[in-house]
């Protein structure tokens, strides 16, 4: 396979909510641009991108797969993502490799929920933005009102400068074309086609509508640069090269986020996207250089000076007709410019390359995706793993189509790459030249918002379990896998229901190891409310040396989420210095066993204030006793209670799903804290215990259509009301007492 150098090589992550036709677009591209004998399908399983198992038994991406189109001259990589909110994190680390992100807008339905959240990843990247509003060829395009309503939608969630470059042909036979208003010329099409368009005539009634068009892209495209403008006022236009130029600045510094239209399932339009992706998508070598803060952090400095993650070229790169500058991404964390020291992307540079996905091939192995920073990697060379301080071979380069690997024997800088089999690399990591060491930060993601207890059905199954979990970890950072201290349960975490059983389902599948899944027990905490006072006489003789220990404590509550405290008030030497630890000790381990129900008791402090001994029977084991049985008697008095975990929780929806949101809230004893606007959605801020949210992923998905998502974090630990806890204490057992030594 040919190689290419950055400037002919273009990045382009594919988002937008689910069931845009994100897979089915990319399916259609890779077959216009001849890569593909057939076009692949969704339902069948063909579709390139669509090759995990998980992916087609459930008819929806839940990882980023990559896929590339040779045309005319020009490597597109393209990264597909997931649509579903519970799998957005995904989509938000596909923002690092790329240089821009194509948004898929659903004609049937407008902008949606993940769309938006999309759209503001890669706002907070500084990644360029391509509109495609994709399923024209659907009669509800535009809710059945057509082309002004998608754009008034576009507009009103994203401003005027989402402006259309082309206008869709459609007709008694549906959508077969387009209109390019930067050339002039439409492109027509046959449905179910190979995607290869016809240019001919803009049609006649069209016409009026197309120069009325061609003429706010120019002059949208003119604001801000005096030197247009001023073409624009003596001419009435922009000749066509000038606007081309200058049409791919604008994009590039994310002034125009273009608009165009296609339909993936009718493959129309298809060929024309490759060919604006090629013009008007910023190339790889238009990165800025990367800024370096010492050998650790490596970030971008934008075009306007600040540090970023990734950054576009600092020198300048031939493009369409004309020369432009670097941008900036945005992904890093600000340092001061002293500490910064500039590497740029480019071939003459020392080999860097960072891994931005790992996959689990069940015959290749690990495979690891990766970017090339800077340099010329080669097959068979040998890099440095900077976090791990290792050596790799990078054995068989190659370049992903779907889950095929196609061999490649050197990448350039700024392109997309994968190897296998490395032995101590996983994604996050960056690896390169010695003594040249860098260090790339992904993306901050989300903690997992759901929690289950997972419990192999057979020993088999355990002893698999383990093993199998930790090479899904490495191809799905947001999975957490760990041992409860507290309730002795294996839990596996996720962003969500569905995301937890793909998880369980992929076991089984790729693993054979089987597992039941269980709602977690609810981390309870026992706690006192008033004072109380108790003693503690420990006393047994059994010929020789007895044991004696006598003390006298007092508890008391203290405020919520302060835990534990002790104090020592023995005056006069009632009890020797040495055997007050003891007590202590004594306490703290009978209060982990809790009182009520076998929960830890917290917040209150434990106070020895007096008590007695023996010159010759007393030991600290005798006063440990002391301690444990003076709790028990104390704990009594000081009216116990049940705390529980409260929640923050944040959910969005589009608004019109407030009202039933916030009633099903109220329903599962939660607090609304409040409510705002976030574009067409309602962010509801409440407060909720745990134990009412371990099913709530199911609800929401039933009450909002799939379309919100919620995040939750511990906020803070409250009484549990009497009707619950009594509930609560009917079903739990008493906490077993430890035998005294």
């Amino acid at each position: 396979m040919k190689t290419y150098p950055g400037s002919e090589i273009r990045n382009v992550a594919v988002v937008g909510h689910a069931r845009s036709g994100k897979t089915t677009l990319i399916a259609a591209l890779l077959h216009a641009a001849k890569m593909t004998a057939a076009r692949g399908r969704v339902a069948d399983g063909s579709a390139v991108t669509a090759y995990d198992e998980e992916d087609v038994a459930r008819g929806t991406t839940m990882q980023n797969a990559v896929a590339f189109a040779e045309w005319q001259g020009v490597k597109i990589n393209l990264v597909d993502t997931p649509g579903f909110h519970m799998f957005s994190h995904e989509a938000k680390a596909a923002m690092l490799p790329v240089e821009a992100a194509l948004v898929l807008v659903n004609a049937q339905c407008g902008v949606e929920a993940v769309t938006e959240r999309v759209w503001k990843y890669a706002e907070e990247a500084n990644l360029p933005r391509i509109v495609v509003l994709n399923q024209m060829d659907s009669p509800r395009a535009g809710g059945g009102q057509g082309l002004s309503a998608l754009m008034e939608d576009l507009h009103e969630r994203w401003g005027r400068t989402c402006v259309p470059v082309q206008l869709p042909i459609t007709g008694p036979e549906g959508f077969h074309g387009v209109v390019d208003l930067i050339t002039m010329q439409a492109f027509f099409y046959e449905t179910n086609g190979n995607g290869s368009g016809r240019i001919g005539e803009v049609p006649g009634h069209m016409l009026a509508a197309a120069r009325a068009a061609h003429e706010a892209l120019v002059e949208l495209v003119a604001e801000g640069k005096d030197e247009l403008m001023e073409e624009f006022f003596a001419e009435g236009t922009i000749p066509e090269q000038h606007l081309i130029t200058a049409l791919h600045e604008a994009i590039r510094e994310d002034r125009i986020f273009p608009v165009l239209f296609t339909s993936g399932e009718a493959n129309v339009a298809t060929d024309h996207l490759l060919d604006f992706l090629k013009v008007y998508a910023p190339a790889a070598s238009e990165r800025a250089a990367v800024a370096v803060s010492g050998i650790e952090v490596m970030e971008t400095v934008a075009a306007n000076g600040h540090a970023a993650g990734l950054g576009a070229s600092g020198g300048e790169a031939e493009h369409g007709n004309g020369e432009v500058s670097g941008y900036g991404s945005g992904m890093g964390n600000d340092k001061n410019d002293a500490d910064i020291v500039l590497r740029p992307v480019a071939d003459s540079e020392p080999v860097a390359l960072f891994v931005f996905k790992t996959m689990s091939d069940p015959f290749t192995g690990r495979i690891s995706f990766f970017k090339v920073v800077s340099g010329v990697v080669k097959t068979d060379s040998c890099v440095e793993n900077y976090a791990r301080k290792g050596q790799e071979k990078l054995s068989h380069l190659s370049v992903m189509q779907g889950r095929k690997a196609v061999e490649v024997t050197e990448l350039h800088a700024g392109d997309l790459g994968a190897v296998a089999k490395l032995r101590d690399t996983f994604t996050g990591d960056t690896l390169g030249q010695k003594g040249a060491e860098i260090r790339v930060e992904l993306p901050e993601r989300p903690e997992p918002s759901m929690t289950y207890a997972i419990e192999p059905k057979t020993r088999a199954d355990e002893d698999k379990l383990a093993g199998a979990l930790h090479k899904i970890m490495e191809e799905d950072q947001l999975v957490r896998f760990f041992r409860d201290a507290e309730t002795h349960e294996f839990l596996v975490a996720g962003s969500g229901q569905q995301h937890i059983e793909a998880i369980v389902s992929r076991l089984k599948r790729r693993y054979h190891t089987e597992v039941t899944l269980k709602a977690p027990k609810v981390p309870y905490r026992e706690t006192i409310r008033g004072k109380a006072e108790a003693q503690g006489r420990h006393k047994k003789q059994s010929g020789g040396h007895g044991q004696y220990g006598d003390c006298k404590i007092r508890l008391e509550p203290l405020p919520r989420g302060t835990g534990f405290e002790f104090g020592n008030e023995i005056f006069g030497g009632s009890i020797p210095r040495q055997y007050v630890p003891a007590v202590e000790k004594g306490i703290v381990e009978t209060a982990l066993r809790g009182f009520l129900a076998g929960y830890p008791v917290v917040d209150f402090k434990a106070t020895v204030y007096d008590g007695s001994y023996h010159e010759v029977d007393s030991n600290e084991l005798s006063f440990k006793v002391a301690g444990r049985l003076a709790f028990k008697k104390a704990m009594e008095q000081a009216k116990p209670c049940l705390l529980e975990p409260i929640m923050k929780v944040e959910v969005e929806a589009p608004e019109e799903f407030a009202g039933a949101l916030m009633g099903d809230l109220n329903g599962r004893r939660g607090r609304v804290q409040g409510m705002q606007a976030r574009g067409k959605a309602t962010v509801i801020a409440a407060e909720v215990p745990m134990a009412e949210m371990l099913s709530y992923g199911t609800t929401l998905t039933s009450i909002t259509q799939g379309r919100g998502s919620f995040h939750m974090e511990l906020k803070h630990y409250d009484v549990v009301p009497q009707l619950v806890a009594e509930k609560i204490l009917a079903t739990a057992k008493k906490p077993v007492e430890a035998e005294e030594e």
